[in-house]
């Protein structure tokens, strides 16, 4: 480099040693050269290095070598070798073999990426075929060039079994931790006609958070009995040990499922309780009976037959495009509905109603017509009954969405919308011939649904949740009657499970009755020193059981007495609010009363979230 040493060939130059800490090879063959300052002394020279084979001086700024490795390549290129020769032998890998070596499989980076990749199959249900794929290697390469992907046999048979693992212990010690637990149960049909059962689980934890996890997917090659879903019930609540993780109501494990006969018998053949059917579908059986009304299935059928007419043609579908640009129309598809899913019928004739004059200019048009001879648009009274079905399921569509949300409790919200739905399908005056049929049909089909058992438990839900507490639809006596039955409950859950420490009084913020502050850590020692219970006196023995027991009893009935008259005259909160919030911040001023509703809002209202299972 020109300008960055001069030559001091011919004298032996002082210099002095680089420091320890200066780690480029470079310094092997060069030190700092030595300058007198004003006063004679003899000083370091910081900006100027000296060549040891040729003395010659080189420029030198602070933490750059460049120009000293430069003299090197140019004067002592013999020496440079050396260096790279010393390199080797001793296992050193030069600059440019440590940024092109891979990585070593067992290396922190390595199996991390290999762990990420593995989550990616899992998560988004990629085939393991998919480390093959050109375009997959080229993405990964350009992200860590040095990570090389692992063969297809690797990640099928260690990477997924390991991760498998490791999530299966998380889920399950989240599962033991867990205060209350309910399930949800769903069959379902693969795209290859293979049958499937799919079972999740609700675990309510310590901090009144729902916490949900799919199971198991198991395969069911016999037929849909209720005896065969049954036996995958109760080889799924072994398997995951359900039936051994402490319930606090006592009463079993809640289970939802969807309408079928043979869901109801897998049920009890698997002993589980209390079972409460899934009001997604019960609202999908309600809808299609209004929608099987005769005017009702004709005008389906027509909006049906122009939707199908759209989407075989891409001369129609080019058509109605342009239409839909030219009178400023969102540029939608038609849909189509799957008869099964009643909301997609109402999907279909909100878009029609949207799309109606693009529909009409485009089946009047010239490339159109000639194919659309059987084809016709809606007439005036279709649109009006049109528009007074989408009005009139609307609700319903609503009511679904709400029962789909996994992070708040929904069971308490099954009676409360079904009575709004009743009285939004009672008769009125100004109803159409049409409304008035499909509104006594929703009405019948719904009438019969959740009876006895199941509507005692859906009601106590109900007046456990703040927002629902004051029970508006019910009359006196019914609100007392499911508030003397949570009463009941409490006071059976308390003497089956009697703690050590009674709760606090309604009201209070202390956590023990019975003892000051100064008491606790006495008790506390006598607990966790695992202190010999004081033995019985003759007395205690002969009469303790019936005359403490007794007495215990009634401090049960007088506390839950107590927290249920208090909490019955609180204001009830917003519907926007959350109710296990509400709880959680309010656990202390009713300890009894708390402990029975995590059994009840831990349970889901739908067994719809199992779908995304599929």
């Amino acid at each position: 480099m020109a300008g960055a040493a001069s030559s001091g060939k011919g004298k032996e130059m002082e210099m002095v040693e680089p420091k320890a800490g200066f780690k480029s090879d470079v310094w092997k063959h060069f030190g700092f050269s030595l300058k007198r300052n004003e006063k004679g002394e003899k000083v370091t020279d910081k900006e100027n290095t000296v060549c040891r084979h040729c003395q010659t001086v080189v420029k030198y700024k602070s933490g750059n070598t460049t120009n000293m490795r430069s003299h090197l390549l140019n004067h002592h290129p013999e020496k440079l070798r050396e260096d790279t020769r010393s390199k080797i032998q001793s296992g050193q890998k030069t600059i440019k073999e440590a940024f092109t070596a891979s990585l070593p499989h067992n290396s922190a980076g390595a199996q991390e990426i290999t762990r990420c990749i593995g989550e990616y199959i899992a998560k988004d249900l990629r085939p393991f075929s998919v480390v093959d794929n050109e375009g997959f290697k080229r993405l990964v390469n350009m992200l860590e060039p040095k990570y090389k992907i692992s063969s297809r046999p690797h990640f099928s048979q260690t990477v997924l079994p390991a991760l498998y693992k490791e999530t299966r212990a998380k889920v399950e010690q989240s599962l033991k931790q867990a205060e209350c637990i309910s399930i949800t149960t769903d069959g379902w049909t693969s795209q290859a006609t293979q049958s499937y059962v799919t079972i999740t689980a609700h675990a309510m934890t310590s901090e009144w958070e729902i916490k949900t996890f799919v199971l198991q997917t198991r395969v069911l090659f016999e037929s849909h009995t209720g005896h065969n879903i049954g036996e995958v019930l109760k080889s799924a609540v072994s398997e995951w040990e359900l039936d051994m993780i402490y319930n606090n109501n006592h009463q079993g494990i809640a289970v939802f499922t969807d309408n079928a006969r043979n869901m109801g018998v897998a049920v009890k053949e698997a002993g589980l309780s209390p079972h409460v059917k899934c009001f997604a579908h019960t609202l999908n059986f309600a809808s299609q009976a209004g929608l099987k009304v005769n005017r009702v299935s004709r005008l389906l059928g027509r909006v049906r037959r122009v939707a199908a007419f759209f989407h075989r043609s891409s001369t129609a579908t080019a058509v109605l495009t342009s239409k839909q640009r030219m009178l400023n129309l969102p540029v939608h598809k038609l849909i189509m509905d799957v008869i099964t899913r009643w909301n997609s019928s109402l999907d279909m004739i909100e878009r029609y109603l949207e799309q109606e004059q693009a529909i009409a200019a485009a089946l009047l048009s010239s490339e159109v017509r000639h194919n659309a001879r059987e084809i016709d648009n809606l007439e005036a009274a279709d649109i009006a009954d049109a528009e007074d079905i989408v009005k009139l399921l609307t609700p319903l569509k609503k009511a679904t969405t709400v029962l789909c949300d996994e992070s708040q409790p929904t069971i308490s919200l099954i009676m409360p919308l079904k009575h709004m739905i009743q009285v939004s399908m009672a008769p009125c005056d100004v109803d159409s011939n049409t409304v008035s049929q499909m509104k006594a049909a929703i009405l019948i089909d719904l009438a019969d649904r959740y009876q006895g058992e199941q509507a005692e438990f859906l009601y106590e839900s109900s007046a456990l949740d703040p927002r629902f507490r004051a029970l508006p639809h019910l009359n006196n006596s019914e609100r007392d009657e499911i508030f003397n039955r949570l009463k009941l409950k409490a006071t059976q859950m308390q003497n089956q499970n009697p703690s050590e420490e009674e709760g606090a009084a309604p009201g209070s913020h202390e956590h023990v009755v019975g003892h000051s502050k100064t008491d606790l850590p006495q008790k506390a020692h006598a607990v966790g020193g695992f202190s010999p219970p004081s033995k019985k006196t003759a007395l205690e023995d002969l009469l303790g059981d019936s005359f403490s027991q007794g007495d215990s009893r009634t401090q049960h009935t007088a506390q839950i007495d107590a927290e249920i008259d208090l909490y019955r005259k609180e204001t009830s909160i917003s519907l926007m609010a959350c109710p296990l919030e509400w709880w959680k911040d309010n656990a202390q001023r009713y300890p009894l009363l708390s402990t029975l509703t995590k059994s009840y809002l831990s349970v889901p209202a739908t067994s719809i979230p199992n779908m995304k299972a599929k």
